[in-house]
This record gives structure tokens, sequence and C-alpha cells, in this order.
């Protein structure tokens, strides 16, 4: 394979939301991407081959994402999207539980009539091409190819002691994402509008509210405590209280009970000074959905750190709630769309409804 310097021609389609795509052969794929596995330095993931050949719609236009590895900010990404239903499941990757929306380079896709017939799914991999279609065989031995080179790419240098690593998306995010975004650039938000990313009052909130974080951040740094506001608090206002060991709470949820996100002075009473309950963090975002009902999707007990690439295992698993996720309302309309872990003392059973 060869580096791929710039997408030209088919690869810049300006996608907006709601759009259907077709994701691109294995071979045609590969031809765009470089000997790591690469396309302007974004891996294409093991997991991403079961989608190839498949229609999807575009769930929103990931030029921009919040930097959650060295806290930059947002960063600017070129030509990609996220897709409704392609979340990572981690398969290739130690069964990491994360659950990221995976990013797909517009070289990747190719925009369809979606009331077009569909193309015949291709043969697996292992049977034989029909006679005569050498095309089709050509992609055949393509996608055989490729799978072994991402497969390797989907690792790290084992760690100093020979703890095993692993390399994905969001762990090479900054080197696919290397410009920052400052909050002052207008055109995003109109960006945002223009996409259909978000709503034009939305649009509008998530500057405001940056505008206040920043605002905040700066205050608690220069001004005496008696002229902040809220103590210096970024917007959605918490405060961990705790000093030392935080509580916990073993309910032993499983999928498809129902539960409450107990209220936010409640949640703040389980935290310490960093926001933090046993290593777990409950961010602002999340304090949006205290009070709301919800339906445990799954457990959760490990994932990748995205600085190291390293597979945390947690000591007590996670819960996954069905439909929340992080929307970006206080982070500048991010649309990475990042699905929460809560922790169990921060959720309560309720009845079923007759």
């Amino acid at each position: 394979m060869t580096q791929v310097q710039t997408v030209t021609g088919s690869g810049v389609l300006n996608l907006r939301v709601g759009e259907v795509v077709e994701v691109l052969s294995e071979a045609e794929i590969m031809a765009t991407l470089d000997e790591r596995g690469e396309l302007d330095e974004l891996p294409f993931m093991p997991e991403m081959l079961a989608f190839c050949g498949r229609r999807l719609t575009v769930h929103k236009v990931a030029y921009k994402l919040c930097d959650t590895i060295s806290r930059t900010g947002m960063r600017r990404m070129e030509r990609a999207v996220h897709l409704t239903g392609a979340r990572c499941d981690g398969q290739a990757h130690g069964g990491c539980q994360t659950a990221c929306l995976m990013y797909w380079k517009e070289a990747w896709l190719k925009r369809v009539d979606p009331g077009a017939p569909a193309a015949p799914a291709p043969a697996a991999s292992g049977e034989s091409a029909a006679s005569g279609a050498s095309g089709g065989s050509v992609g055949l031995a393509a996608g055989r190819r490729l799978l072994p080179i991402l497969e390797v790419a989907a690792r790290k240098e084992p760690g100093p002691d020979g703890e095993e690593r692993f390399s994905c998306q969001a762990t090479e995010l900054l080197r696919a994402a290397p410009t920052c975004l400052p909050l002052k650039d207008v055109r995003q938000y109109v960006t945002d509008v223009r996409t259909g990313n978000a709503g034009t009052f939305f649009a509008l909130r998530a500057l405001l509210v940056g505008l206040f974080n920043r605002f905040q951040d700066r205050s608690g740094r220069v001004l005496p405590s008696w002229l902040q506001i809220k103590g210096g608090l970024r917007w959605g206002f918490v405060r961990g209280r705790l000093v030392g060991a935080t509580p916990s709470v073993t309910l032993d949820l499983q999928p498809g009970e129902l539960v409450r996100i107990k209220s936010k002075e409640e949640i703040v009473e389980t935290l310490n000074q960093d926001l933090l309950n046993r290593g777990m963090g409950f961010e602002e975002e999340m304090s949006r959905y205290c009070g709301q009902t919800a339906r445990v999707l799954s457990r959760v007990d490990r994932c990748i750190d995205e600085k190291t690439g390293r597979m945390l295992q947690m000591k007590t698993a996670c819960i996954v709630l069905e439909g929340i996720v992080c929307a970006g309302a206080y982070t500048v309309s991010c649309p990475r769309e990042f699905i929460p872990f809560w922790r169990e003392i921060w959720l309560e059973r309720v009845e079923e409804p007759v």
C-alpha cells in the first residue's frame, strides 16, 4: 500500500447529517491506506471491516472533536463522519467496552440514492469468486491481505513490563486531528448548523457555555473567591465534597432493568474534589441527565486508556444506559457522543410501569 497524502475526487463528498452512504469494499479502502493501515494518520480498524458494502446514514459530521488525551480543547478533523449504529465492539482490541463511534473518512464512503437497489453482497473471504468475475477475485484477495495489516496495527509496542498495549482511533486522535480549533472561531458554529450536527439554538448555547467556562477557568485563577461566580465552577456546577475514600453501593444491575439517575445533589455527595468516585469521573455533561429514567444496556469492566493504550480493568463494573450519550451541550457541540459510565451508587431501581 502507498501513503495517501490528500483526498481528492470521489473522496470529497461534503456530507450532511441524514445522507445515505455506502461503505466501500475492502479492496477500495485498502487502496487509500498507507502501510500502517491509516489515511491521514487515522487508522482503519479491524472492527470496521464488517461494515464494508453496507449502507448507513450519516449520524454526525466529525469535523471537530474534544481532546480527551491532553485536554487542549477542540481539535479539527478533515473529511470524516460518524455513521448511525457504527460503534466499535472492541473485538480486535482486547474486548474494550468503550463503544466509541468510529470515524469514517469520506474517501471510504460513497453517496448513494436511498431508493436505489443495493449491490449484491460480496462473497465471504473464504469463498471462491464466481467464474469470470476477475474483479471480485481481486477484491477478495485484497480483503485477505488487509485484515492482517489492521490486526498488527491494532497493537502498540508492549509496555516496560511486557503489558499488552493497543492502538485505535481513540488513542491516535491527536495525530489524526493535529490542529486546535479555537473557541472564538465562529465558523465552527455555522458548520454545526449547516451540516445538521446541531440546531441553531443548541449551537448558540454551546458557544455561550464555552465562553462562560473560559471565564470561569480564568476567574478561578485570578479573582478572590468572593468575586467568583459559583466558586469558579464550570457550567453544570458540579462540586465534589469528599476528602479521602469515596463510597460505593452494589445493586448488581442487569441489562434491561429500569433505573433512575439520582439527583445532582445526591451524586455530588459521592464525589471527591476531583469529581471522582473510586477513580470514575462524573462530568458536568452527565448532570444534564439527573432525575431521568433509563434502561440498563450493559455492565462494563474494561476499557482502553487513550493516553497509554493500556487495557484498564475495573475492580467494580460500571453501568451503561440505553440512549444516554454525551451530547456536547457543555463541550462546544462535540459530535463524538461518548457513552458515559455510571457508578451504581449514582442510580436507583424503579418499578416497571404498569
